[in-house]
């Protein structure tokens, strides 16, 4: 593990939640993408060391939209950044750690992203994030 790359919050609107990070709290919004794959529009947001991550559900079958059902908006994940991601989760599954899927997926910014299961994270939800060489902005 690298870095924590990002945190993800969990909102229900981006175009309602983004004023509070960028007027109130100064940060500057890098750009905004949908990720089809995982039902959710993405609001990527610079704190110098790290970004935030506003992910909004585009769909009722979201795990996002689950999760603020359940829970309310909020911290739904961090994300770890990783090279060699599918070394990574060997390792992790070799440890007895339980992952959500067996292979790495292309999330948000091009990046490889997988998720620990929370609980292998003691309640956490972790991602593993390794990004192309381009840089994507992950997720």
């Amino acid at each position: 593990m690298k870095k924590v790359d990002h945190i993800g919050i969990a909102v229900r609107s981006i175009e309602d939640s983004l004023s509070f990070y960028t007027e109130i709290l100064g940060l500057q919004c890098l750009k905004i993408e949908e990720v089809p794959s995982e039902s959710v529009k993405v609001a990527f947001i610079d704190c110098g060391n790290t970004k935030l991550e506003l992910l909004e559900p585009t769909s009722e079958n979201s795990a996002v939209w689950k999760f603020i059902d359940k829970k309310g908006e909020g911290i739904h994940h961090v994300a770890l950044g990783v090279e060699s991601i599918k070394e990574r989760m060997e390792e992790l599954k070799e440890k007895g750690i339980r992952l959500i899927q067996d292979e790495p997926k292309v999330g948000a910014g091009g990046a490889e992203v997988a998720f620990l299961h929370p609980k292998s994270g003691m309640g956490v939800l972790y991602e593993l994030c390794e990004k192309n060489q381009a840089g994507g902005e992950g997720k």
